[in-house]
């Protein structure tokens, strides 16, 4: 043990080995119920960085906001990519650890070494037609946003002009998958199955194995097909990026790219709903101010949808908080945890309109979301054609009551029920929505929708309601 100094004077560093702290679990009963809490008993037991027992597995939760910017800005001192993780290199990491199927996937989130930057690359280049709002490819996906929400409203209202609602199944959760299919280049209502399988595998209930080996196939099959007749779509644009893509890595990036965005912009459009129909009035103000963004800051800030990013690993023996991590230890950096350090959100005005954008969500540094653009232009226009459509919406539960779902990853609501009165008449598009003819470009045939088990289901939901 020796000292150092830090912002709280006088602090002891702990030279114990992780394996030899006997670490207490993390995902408890009480992580999912009050994971806040759990933060911080861990931060007053042992400071910005713990130990903690990930299904029964060491590890270190990085906790503060400054350690945390110190990881996520340092690939090189923490990289990424399982080859670094000395416990696994040497089996001491069992073979049915829970969490290690959803890591061993080898895509852009997970990958390290030498092969990530052209990777990385690809994926940029592959996303700016997307994300560049001066592009036609971004106007289309805007459009397309809104025409998926407007289909989704109108389904809702199927089931009375006044009602009550689940948000999140009946809109959050299916509109970002739905978008996802535009940006894959599904054929009309093709993908549909496969954005099925996408919710059982994310909702890791018994059929989800077997989802994912049906969606891994359809994945593959669609790889094929961009690779003999490419298209304005996001596996064209990345296989034209990185030609040396194999079809199976190509399939594992659609993956990613199907999953992450789809749960991470659902909980994030119903965590912002949550956030402007019970929070401060200053969030009312700012979607009353045309600012959707700031009422989506406010929402990260208090309840990231990724509240755990995945691994890194120590490059070298690093003294981290009050710990020496080791190197090949592995290192969680928790934004929920780092938003409510006392040093960080002791500094952020709760009282204005504007809102900090210093918040994690989307991680920092070289490795930051490469998608972010993309996740916050869905989330945005979703939840800003919500509340245009619905002249009421407020919540069926008290706030403190809504159900929450919890992984070692994401936290979001299971359900979000709504009491609601829809516009009478169709809301004006905005100027950038889509006009009749676009809508119908990036619609799929309606007969075929409505065969389609995303459509059953959800229109399931409209008649189980009444």
């Amino acid at each position: 043990m020796e000292s150092q100094w830090g912002d709280g004077g006088s602090v002891d560093l702990d030279d114990t080995r992780l394996e030899e702290l006997s670490p207490q679990p993390l995902l408890t009963r009480d992580y999912e119920t009050r994971p806040a809490l759990v933060y911080e008993r861990l931060r007053q037991q042992h400071g910005p960085v713990a130990p903690v027992d990930l299904l029964g597995v060491p590890a270190w939760l990085v906790l503060g906001y400054r350690e945390a910017l110190q990881v996520l800005q340092d690939n090189d001192g923490f990289p990424k990519g399982l080859e670094n993780w000395r416990a696994r290199s040497e089996g001491r990491v069992p073979a049915d650890w829970p969490l290690g199927p959803s890591l061993e996937v080898n895509h852009i989130l997970i990958q390290g070494g030498p092969g990530y930057r052209p990777l990385r690359t690809a994926w940029d280049v592959a996303l700016k037609p997307f994300q560049d709002p001066r592009h036609p490819q971004a106007k289309r996906l805007k459009a397309a946003v809104t025409a998926y929400a407007d289909e989704l409203i109108t389904l809702v209202g199927q089931g009375g002009k006044t009602g009550v609602a689940d948000l999140s199944a009946q809109f959050s959760r299916p509109l970002p998958l739905m978008v996802a299919s535009h940006l894959l280049g599904f054929p009309g209502s093709q993908g549909d199955d496969a954005l099925m399988d996408m919710w059982r595998v994310l909702d890791a209930g018994p059929d989800a194995e077997a989802a994912l080996e049906r969606l891994l196939a359809t994945l593959a099959e669609l790889a094929a097909s961009k690779l003999e007749k490419p298209g304005d779509d996001f596996p064209s644009y990345l296989l034209a990026a990185h030609p040396d893509l194999s079809l199976d890595h190509l399939a594992r990036e659609l993956f990613m790219l199907l999953g992450m965005t789809s749960d991470h912009v659902g909980i994030l459009i119903s965590n912002t709903v949550v956030e402007v129909i019970s929070g401060e009035g200053s969030v009312r103000a700012s979607l009353s101010a045309g600012m959707v963004r700031e009422a989506m800051n406010r929402s990260v800030m208090r309840k990231p949808p990724l509240v755990n990013f995945v691994p890194r690993f120590a490059a070298e023996d690093t003294r981290l908080g009050n710990y020496t991590i080791r190197a090949g230890d592995p290192v969680w950096v928790s934004s929920a945890a780092a938003h409510a350090d006392p040093l960080f959100a002791d500094h952020v005005a709760s009282g204005t309109t504007i809102s900090t954008r210093a918040h994690l969500s989307w991680g920092a540094g070289p490795r930051q979301c490469p998608a972010r653009e993309l996740a916050s232009t869905v989330a945005a226009a979703g939840v800003g054609r919500l509340f245009e459509r619905f002249d009421y919406l407020d919540l069926a539960l008290p706030a403190d009551q809504l159900p929450w779902r919890s992984s070692p990853f994401m936290r979001g609501l299971r359900s979000l029920p709504v009491r609601y009165e829809l516009s009478a008449a169709l809301a004006r598009p905005s100027a950038n929505g889509p006009t009749p003819e676009t809508a119908e470009e990036v619609l799929p045939d309606r007969s075929a929708r409505q065969r389609s088990s995303l459509w059953r289901y959800l229109t399931g939901l409209i008649r189980g309601g009444r």
